[in-house]
């Protein structure tokens, strides 16, 4: 953590890490305390609900800013674009109970040394988010703890922890470490309904009811009582069963029995909880799984990580190196310091110790700094969505908090000047604001996306954050990874081809019968894999398990494997040290992606027609990996000591080519053509060769068939020669073969307008670091991403989203579990618990779930608005019915009320988002902005219609020659049914009986039957309302309902609903205004608000062009006669300077279309 200001009051926490965030120290003062504790009282708790709402305003109103050191209040603030606040006190341990001269072990690197302050003997601490930051107060500064310091060099490392902590030591560190648990209490359901209870939403709702039962709305009152408990009580119920979900997945981290060794020399058993960083574990060889993250000392062990990467394939972890320098181990060890590291919640599955000494590890994280404690605050601390929705959801509900305040005054005027009394006008105020602002709006959009959870649960797609559903009905471009997501999991061996030589020989083929002969490189076929045998059988990678079979050797009785120096994805090859019995030679062989293997062998192994061979395999879409050997004349003794990398990995001699055949999953290609029919971009990511991915790509249809490959290359800057770009046009010929197309220096031709970029990883981390303004212009068709790291992966899907694409990324969870977390919507293919990382996980591992949850996404999104549309419209025709009401100082029945809302409203947001998504994808997408011309227009044109109607319903009733505000028996004489009491008895009306009330009462009930059906959209996102049998047998019944009431003469229903009977003329004359009011809003809604070319149009005429980073850099290209380049080479010194290092922010989620122009 850094300090940013000189005084000290302001810090980094975790800096450069997801988390980060800036940290301000304060102090508490005691008068502004005592201030903001009156301020509660007197407000009656709302000002202390305010400051639970806003932290940050709690600590400004009762502190002081002061320096770190001196705060005993921390204010914090996330860096990223939500910049959400969290208060934490200042906490401390003491530490009187350990002797002084115990406490200082002699380690200048040990944070808990550097926490302990002197002479009071105590540590500064504060927690956030499960983890513990301690105060140093030699740096001024706070950092984690439980976590091993990354200064240690490796010999540090063996020196200073491989024989055990003392006791007195260990003490110490569980105190300022705290225990080594991963706890998830489960949440009291006190205390999961009280934070729903607390919510803004619920509150105003409690008070609007309070208002309503003061004014005799007790029925009305009580059903949305219980309808609002029992929707608190399904949320917390569903809170509640994923607090004992995700108990359960970590209970058992909590209760291991580990073996520790001490530095006395003595082992002692303990529960894991009690493990610190630094202790030394004993690996005892029994199957059980790592209660924390440590690194491993001495011997090797084959872990099951499944947990973390979501494939159940063993792994080989091996020693830290004991070398003897000054740099950090995990730099020494480079990208592949995780091949000695044991992770928490991973398998042991066995353990071979190196000579007579026993397998040990030494903690290096605990608690929720390991690997598995990260994955669960990850699910309990989840990154807030900034969907375009759910912004303009509130900045329109702020517009209706407007209109109520304008509501507000006009009631408070009309009442005041007519001479109400001061209770009716607050009364009559309040319950005007009441009646702008819908209460039923969350629940009913939240309605809308647990219809498609539930859809999407019948396709088998488990979805574990509803909120990103929405989200995905703006997804616009789809990664894929390729082995396992594209194609099969399971790889054929097809054949070899040997290099003799150094030349190429006939392929053999492995059919039945046909045995290679001993060489080397059956030898490497038998020895240079990360098989075991595990309960009888062996198991492992699936490509070592096919290249083994081939070789059909049923046990390994010629060569004895020595030492294993595992693959590495970022290394991209492994190593196996060998022995033939009865030799003393040792063999090194080394398998990996053969670009990568041919580095390390001599040139003169290396046939000439290398290049040429391996396209001939890859452009036919199979996996080739390259073998190499070497043998070592003066080998070391593996008892005392390892070969290391550097030692055996070089000047190896090239035996030839393993081809693999991986064949594509038949749900791909027809689930990639509905995509690209769709006009979704789909692009691969993979860490397979760029021919083969370049392959695959066109047998699948991510590349089309006349789609052009622009093969870009970069190099990194030697010497005095710059880094430089090359691109290179990549045809496929022939079914066997490739070539590199000469043409002339230029542009592509017309006729070949249509192109993609194809890169490997170490390419475009090339392009990141020196062209970085050349990146978005080649990520705009960057189609083929081949050789990429997980690092890779996770930027590239970051630097999409700065292009302000909608980005979906659909993985197996091996190496993808980094780039399903940032996507928008990430879909893990495993089922393993590294799947946790992403939102969905389909049960049927293949690609076809992909536009399945576009589609329902689409569909949400669609239900979103019109839901929004039609509870909005509701509020907005009660806000307008209420104040003609107030006019004449006059309001609404109960009975009224409870059929508007209970009758109509609650029961059309249930049934109206029942509409199953439509199977086609159309080729653009909805829009997902509330703020925008289209919903604009159609809310406030259907406001203004309705107004006019109800305006036009009050005026003339009054100019009605049977009008009276005495007097409501206006049809007695002609109404038969009216006839059996006597007119005294039909006169005795209440406040709410009078023919204002009862005519714009059956036209703002009618107008929301009406609206319900104008709003309900079916295709291109949606089947057709008729397939939605509820709502389609709803509509008619409401409306059958609500023209009953208007022309029966039924003095009971009259009576109950609190309604007078009018002449039947009138009664005409209401239902010709409701006609008109159907016609007119139906085919605007049609012809102008949904009429997609129309918009177009107006967008062409204004001159609108779409404010997208990726649009704005496509018309940017569209005018550059120069872009693509082909067989050109470009220098870092010829970028212009201005542009270079141009980068692209991306307010995430912004406004990808305005309006639904794509």
């Amino acid at each position: 953590m850094g300090i940013l200001e000189q005084d000290g009051s302001r810090a980094l926490l975790n800096k450069g890490q997801d988390n980060e965030m800036e940290i301000f120290g304060y102090r508490t003062v005691l008068c502004q305390k005592v201030l903001c504790i009156v301020g509660y009282i007197f407000t009656f708790g709302l000002l202390w609900l305010l400051f639970y709402w806003k932290p940050q305003w709690d600590v400004w109103a009762c502190c002081t800013p002061c320096t770190l050191e001196e705060a005993d209040v921390v204010l914090l603030r996330e860096t990223d674009e939500f910049k959400q606040y969290l208060r934490k006190k200042i906490q401390w341990t003491h530490l009187s109970e350990l002797s002084s001269d115990k406490l200082s072990y002699g380690d200048d690197n040990c944070i808990i040394n550097k926490s302990i302050i002197e002479p009071e003997m105590k540590v500064r601490y504060i927690w956030v988010q499960k983890i513990k930051y301690v105060w140093l107060h030699s740096e001024k500064c706070f950092q984690k703890a439980g976590n091993l310091e990354d200064v240690y060099s490796c010999s540090q490392i063996h020196a200073r922890f491989g024989l055990g902590l003392s006791k007195e030591e260990q003490n110490l560190r569980r105190i300022v470490c705290g225990p080594n648990a991963i706890e998830v209490e489960i949440t009291p359901v006190w205390k999961l309904f009280g934070k729903e209870v607390f919510n803004a939403y619920y509150l105003f709702q409690a008070a609007s009811l309070s208002l309503w039962f003061s004014e005799g709305y007790i029925e009305y009152s009580t059903i949305i009582v219980v309808m609002t408990m029992l929707s608190i009580i399904l949320t917390v119920y569903d809170l509640r069963q994923q607090s004992v979900k995700l108990n359960r997945l970590v209970e058992s981290n909590n209760s291991a029995m580990v073996t520790v060794h001490t530095s006395d020399g003595g082992d002692e058993e303990m529960e894991s909880r009690h493990l610190v960083p630094g202790d030394l574990i004993i690996l005892t060889g029994k199957r059980f799984f790592l209660p924390c993250d440590c690194i491993l000392l001495r011997g090797s062990c084959i872990v099951n990580e499944g947990m973390l990467t979501g494939e159940s394939i063993p792994v080989t972890k091996t020693t830290l190196d004991q070398v003897i320098n000054c740099t950090p181990w995990k730099i020494h060890s480079g990208e592949d310091y995780k091949r000695h590291v044991l992770f928490c919640g991973t398998e042991v599955i066995q353990t071979t110790a190196s000579g007579s000494s026993s397998v040990t590890a030494v903690v290096l994280q605990t608690g929720f700094n390991t690997a598995k404690g990260d994955m669960v605050r990850s699910i309990l601390y989840p990154k807030p969505m900034n969907f375009q929705l759910y912004q303009d959801a509130f900045r329109f509900l702020m517009c209706l908090v407007a209109i109520s305040v304008i509501g507000f005054i006009y009631t408070v005027v009309v009442f005041a000047v007519k001479g109400a009394s001061v209770r009716d006008i607050v009364v009559k105020s309040l319950l005007a604001v009441t009646a702008a602002i819908p209460p039923v709006l969350p629940a009913a959009v939240a309605t809308a996306i647990m219809y498609a959870q539930k859809r999407l649960k019948k396709k088998k797609i488990f979805c574990l954050s509803p909120e990103r559903i929405n989200v995905c009905g703006r997804i616009n471009l789809v990664c894929f990874d390729k082995t396992g997501t594209l194609t099969e999991d399971g790889l054929d061996l097809w054949g070899v081809v040997p290099s003799i030589d150094s030349r190429f020989q006939k392929v053999h083929m492995f059919t039945n019968g046909n045995n290679m002969p001993w060489c080397p490189l059956l030898a490497a076929m038998t020895c240079c894999h990360s098989l075991i045998i595990l309960d009888g059988k062996i198991q492992g990678d699936p490509m070592d398990l096919k290249m083994f079979e081939g070789t059909n050797w049923i046990t390994v009785d010629g060569l004895i494997i020595l030492q294993q120096l595992p693959f590495s994805s970022s290394l991209q090859r492994m190593s196996v040290i060998s022995q033939v019995v009865g030799s003393e030679e040792h063999l090194v062989f080394m398998k990996g992606a053969p670009e990568m293997v041919t580095n390390f062998c001599s040139p003169k192994s290396v046939p000439e027609n290398f290049s040429c061979e391996l396209q001939l395999y890859t452009l036919q879409g199979f996996r080739v990996i390259g073998l190499a050997y070497k043998t070592i004349q003066c080998p070391k003794d593996l008892n005392t000591e390892s070969y290391s990398r550097e030692e055996v990995e070089s000047d190896l001699v090239f035996l030839g080519l393993l081809i693999l055949e991986n064949r594509l999953k038949p749900e791909t290609q027809p689930a990639l053509m509905e995509m690209n029919n769709a006009l979704i971009r789909t692009v691969m990511i993979t860490g397979d060769n760029i021919q083969t991915a370049i392959t695959v790509a066109r047998n699948s249809g991510i590349v089309q068939n006349h789609t052009t490959v622009i093969l870009t290359e970069a190099s990194e800057p030697a010497d005095s020669c710059p880094a430089s770009v090359t691109w290179s046009q990549m045809e496929n010929t022939d079914a066997n073969e490739t070539a590199v197309i000469d043409i002339a220096k230029g542009n592509i031709t017309q006729a070949s307008s249509s192109y993609c970029f194809a890169m490997t990883g170490k390419t475009y981390q090339v392009l990141v670091q020196h062209f970085y303004s050349l990146l978005p212009k080649l990520l705009l068709n960057g189609a083929i991403f081949a050789r990429m790291s997980p690092g890779q992966k996770s930027n590239l899907v970051e630097e999409f989203q700065k292009m302000d694409y909608y980005v979906a990324m659909c993985g197996d969870g091996a190496n993808d579990c980094g780039a399903l977390k940032v996507a928008h919507a990430g879909i893990s293919l495993s089922e393993q618990e590294a799947s946790v990382a992403s939102p969905f996980t389909p049960q049927r591992a293949n690609i076809q779930c992909v536009p399945e949850l576009i589609k329902e996404g689409r569909a949400a999104l669609v239900s979103s608005f019109a839901i929004f549309k039609y509870v909005t419209m509701y509020a907005i025709i009660q806000f307008i019915c209420l104040l003609l009401f107030f006019w004449n100082l006059l309001s609404v029945g109960l009975y009224q009320y409870l059929v508007q809302d209970v009758g109509v409203t609650i029961l059309v947001c249930l049934t109206m988002s029942l509409t199953q998504a439509y199977p086609i994808l159309a080729p653009y997408r909805p829009p997902a902005q509330l703020i925008s011309p289209p919903l604009l227009l159609s809310v406030i044109f259907n406001i203004l219609l309705n107004m006019a109607i109800q305006i036009c319903a009050f005026v003339f009733v009054k100019k009605q020659p049977w009008y009276s505000t005495t007097n409501f028996s206006a049809c007695i004489t002609n109404e038969s049914n009216f006839g059996n009491g006597s007119i005294t008895d039909l006169q005795q009306f209440n406040e709410y009986q009078n023919y204002e009330t009862t005519s714009l009462w059956s036209i703002a009930t009618t107008s929301c039957v009406i609206l319900a059906f104008v709003f309900s959209k079916g295709k291109p996102f949606r089947k057709p309302i008729y397939t939605n049998y509820i709502f389609c047998t709803l509509l008619p019944i409401q409306l059958g309902v609500c023209l009953f009431v208007l022309f029966a003469d039924i003095e009971r229903i009259y009576r109950g609903l609190q309604l007078v009977c009018t002449p039947t003329i009138w009664r005409i004359a209401l239902l010709i205004l409701l006609i008109i009011f159907f016609l007119i809003s139906f085919t605007v809604e049609e012809s102008v608000i949904e009429n997609r070319r129309l918009w177009l149009f107006l967008k062409q005429i204004f001159k609108y062009q779409s404010r997208s980073k990726y649009r704005e850099i496509y018309r940017a290209l569209q005018k550059d006669p120069s872009w693509p380049p082909v067989n050109t080479k470009q220098y870092v010194n010829m970028l212009d300077e201005e542009h270079r290092g141009a980068f692209y922010t991306n307010p995430c989620y912004k406004s990808d279309e305005n309006g639904n122009c794509e």
